[in-house]
């Protein structure tokens, strides 16, 4: 499976989950590493415009396409099976609870979510603390630019 991540260059060969360790994000605490991946170009272009203020058209992004092997289980969370208030602004604790007991059991290496800024549309959350996480693999790099559009106020 081929999942898209956006980042900053300087930023983009790191898998480490690092970032959103240190920010903490709608599927983790602080402190808990998570790399967050999309189904879509698309959608990674969606999850950084909502994150951004308007007025400020991010520069120097990468998108990554990042290898997932066919062979490992994928945990799926349901819409359904979520908390009501998942999909909140600013986003609830109880989906941080959701992702770092996924980290923590390390059962699979991949957890599927429904994304909150697309209906219809998942994030595929890889825990890279799973014995698995060496067989994901960076397949592709090239710079990306944002339609200004996005952006204006």
């Amino acid at each position: 499976m081929i999942v898209y991540r956006l980042s900053r260059a300087r930023f983009s060969k790191d898998l480490s989950g690092r970032g959103a360790e240190l920010a903490g994000g709608r599927w983790n605490s602080k402190g808990t590493p998570m790399l967050y991946t999309s189904d879509s170009i698309a959608l990674c272009t969606v999850e950084v415009a909502v994150h951004m203020p308007l007025g400020i058209v991010p520069f120097d992004y990468q998108l990554i396409q990042i290898r997932i092997p066919d062979d490992v289980t994928v945990k799926e969370f349901p819409e359904t099976k979520l908390p009501e208030d998942w999909k909140s602004f600013p986003h609830s604790n109880a989906t941080q609870v959701i992702g770092d007991q996924f980290i923590v059991d390390q059962e699979q290496l991949v957890l599927k979510v429904p994304s909150a800024a697309v209906q219809g549309t998942y994030n595929y959350l890889v825990n890279p603390r799973h014995p698995d996480f060496q067989k994901v693999t960076i397949v592709g790099t090239e710079p990306f630019e944002f339609d200004k559009r996005l952006f204006v106020k």
